[in-house]
């Protein structure tokens, strides 16, 4: 099983990156959310030019933010300082577009860009609408060396619904999925496997990935302590989020609601009412989502939601949660490492070093 980190991005990441490089994990994920973080091109530029082996990919880069021919150059230009160690990980976007107010972007238009992407490093002429119009397009003067279309870069979808696991399958991508705790990330990985093998992949082919939320603990330490909230708290604020997102406007029930903490839920859901301006909710909601818990969302927080929606414990615990991972057939996992909390590299380290 490879690992990795995800990270939530800042123009200097490359400092966690290669200290990841150092430990042996084999990646270096870099969120795209452009309202909460800083650009992921630009550090992983910077991360390329400072280490020699680990992998670098967007984690995961959103169709809406750049259009297709920016991001091919972007990953092409990559691709040329770190030849073969781009990786291309996309998605329909959930952070990233919520934060302004957005909904997920189509299926099908997610398609079409990838379509495009991969045409343009393959070499080809391809066509695109642009500006109301159907135009022709390709990278003009590769042999110039100033880009890298040699050096395939994998392609990586995060795919939650059945529909998103169906394009994962048909385009033969590797599979990212949040996991939230050992039993559901199994079950998932088998609706995922049926799906690729319908799609007449081999089960061996598959490159699933398991991302997940949490914290190692000492013995005795408690879940909702300091660390636990630094670290793992972030995970199941996610929860809460989603749950105002649906309440607010209107967006699909979130996939990860547990009725068990509902009474929780619905009390953050009226407190992210009095959220002002109230046309502009998602500023206060998505405030720290995925880094840190912001004062006004911790009453709401409670261990048991934490424990349930994330991977933490300590490291003899998390060992064998990880390892049923690994024997039900995920191919990674990533450890999400909040900003100001990189020490725990070193904590997710000695999880890493249990698997060799």
């Amino acid at each position: 099983m490879q690992f990795g980190i995800a990270i939530p991005t800042a123009a200097d990441s490359w400092r966690l990156v290669r200290r990841a490089e150092e430990l042996g994990f084999s990646h270096a994920w870099f969120f795209d959310t452009q309202m909460l973080n800083a650009d992921p091109f630009v550090a992983m530029a910077a991360a390329a030019m400072k280490t020699t082996r680990i992998k670098l990919g967007t984690g995961v880069l959103i169709p809406s933010n750049r259009i297709a021919p920016v991001a091919a150059n972007a990953f092409a230009s990559l691709n040329r300082l770190a030849p073969g160690r781009i990786v291309c990980g996309i998605s329909t976007g959930f952070t990233g577009r919520r934060t302004m107010g957005l909904g997920a972007v189509k299926l099908a238009d997610m398609e079409e860009y990838i379509r495009i992407v991969q045409a343009l490093w393959r070499g080809e002429t391809v066509e695109m609408e642009l500006e109301g119009k159907r135009r022709s397009i390709r990278m003009l003067n590769p042999e110039l060396g100033l880009i890298n279309l040699h050096d395939p870069i994998p392609l990586f979808i995060a795919a939650s619904g059945p529909r998103a696991r169906k394009l994962t399958a048909k385009l033969g991508a590797g599979w990212i999925d949040n996991v939230a705790d050992v039993e559901r990330g199994i079950g998932t990985l088998g609706q995922m496997r049926a799906t690729w093998q319908e799609a007449g992949h081999s089960r061996d082919e598959l490159q699933a990935v398991a991302w997940i939320g949490g914290a190692v603990l000492e013995e005795g330490e408690a879940v909702d302590g300091p660390r636990g909230m630094a670290l793992a708290a972030p995970r199941a604020a996610m929860l809460l989020h989603r749950a105002a997102d649906t309440a607010l406007a209107g967006y699909p029930a979130p996939l990860a609601m547990r009725p068990e903490f509902a009474a929780s839920v619905d009390a953050y859901v009226a407190h992210a009412q009095g959220f002002a301006p109230a046309d502009a909710y998602y500023l206060s909601n998505h405030r720290g989502h995925l880094m840190f818990v912001r004062p006004d969302e911790r009453p709401f927080i409670t261990a048991e939601m934490i424990r349930s929606t994330s991977f933490i414990g300590t490291a003899a615990d998390l060992t064998q949660r990880i390892a049923a991972l690994a024997d039900a057939g995920f191919t990674q996992v990533v450890f999400s490492i909040p900003p100001g909390q990189e020490h725990a590299i070193e904590d997710w380290a000695r999880i890493r070093r249990a698997f060799r």
